[in-house]
């Protein structure tokens, strides 16, 4: 065979494997760069901080609608900070093997930036609390009993939540799948809806009481959560099913839980809603705006029948709070 005839093997030979090689590079950059654009959702989202957001959004939004005055930065900082380490808690631990869960597996990368956060959160958390006890601590050694049950109650189910060992018992009210959307929701309307309230009442030496808008704000954001919650154990299907873990979607499916609860729940609530703004006189734009998180909410249950990422679930369905906050605060503001 002529040596020319070698050659040209040997070129194009070499021609292609550039060509590969070129191929991998471009690859390998173009995951890099996707890498380098996701650091920032994935640190607010996976870290929890878009939790934090949302909790202070909601906070705003209650406290709007039962006409009291704003708390100041400092509580909403405490608001903030306390739903960022309560949902990061169970994430912070070192993992040996690369799970299926994008989020555990972003934990793993960022341990000690985890536990540095977590740490400098705690920390922010006991002083501003320590300071708060020095600065109303007469108003604190006031408080009534039921102010006091009001107090203690959420985080008390928030911790049973977790899990927590009791005379060589340990309760876990997350492994009750079936009721595991309701505490999240009950939290959440505590958080969001009763302290706001309750924290004004302490600073000012007043008696905090039960108001019936009070109280209809409280059912409507547990319910939302609640809804909430239950759209997101979908994502979670596959190993709630092999935990075992009796959760709507594992004990009656995806389609019923959509048209079976999800969406009756949703319908409910939006008519609940249009009956009570009927009866208080809403102006229209009012009523069209607390419409939306609903009609969202409805949409949101829908498109659940196709498989989602978990930044789906993040960003689209725990962003119909952030949603929800800024209409509720538009509409009690303007209108």
């Amino acid at each position: 065979m002529p040596f020319c005839h070698w050659r040209r093997m040997a070129l194009k030979y070499q021609k292609r494997n550039h060509i590969f090689k070129s191929k991998n590079v471009i690859e390998l950059n173009t995951a890099l760069s996707m890498q380098k654009r996701n650091r920032l959702p994935e640190f607010i989202f996976f870290g929890n901080y878009f939790y934090g957001i949302c909790a202070v959004a909601l906070s705003i939004e209650a406290t709007l609608q039962q006409r009291f005055p704003l708390n100041s930065l400092t509580y909403f900082l405490l608001v903030f900070i306390s739903t960022v380490l309560y949902y990061t808690y169970p994430y912070v631990r070192k993992c040996s093997f690369i799970s299926t869960n994008a989020r555990t597996n972003w934990y793993t990368r960022n341990y000690n930036l985890s536990r540095r956060t977590q740490t400098g959160i705690t920390i922010i958390l006991i002083v501003s609390l320590v300071f708060f006890f020095i600065n109303y601590w007469q108003a604190i050694l006031n408080m009534s009993t039921q102010q006091w049950l009001i107090v203690l109650i959420f985080p008390v189910v928030a911790a049973f939540y977790y899990g927590i060992n009791l005379f060589s018992a340990k309760y876990n009210l997350r492994k009750i799948g079936w009721l595991k959307p309701f505490i999240i929701g009950f939290i959440w309307a505590g958080l969001v809806t009763v302290y706001p309230v309750l924290f004004y009442c302490i600073v000012k030496s007043r008696q905090f009481e039960v108001t019936t808008t009070g109280s209809l704000l409280f059912l409507k954001n547990f319910m939302f959560i609640t809804l909430l919650c239950i759209m997101f154990d979908v994502k979670d299907y596959a190993s709630d099913y092999i935990n075992r873990l009796k959760t709507f979607v594992v004990k009656i499916g995806l389609r019923k839980t959509i048209f079976y609860i999800l969406l009756p729940l949703t319908l409910l609530g939006l008519g609940s809603f249009i009956f009570y703004a009927g009866k208080h006189h809403f102006s229209l734009p009012k009523v069209l705006l607390n419409t939306i998180p609903f009609v969202l909410l409805a949409v949101t249950a829908f498109s659940l029948s196709r498989r989602r990422p978990i930044m789906y679930y993040l960003i689209v369905i725990d962003g119909l709070m952030l949603v929800k906050a800024l209409c509720g605060t538009i509409a009690i503001l303007y209108f």
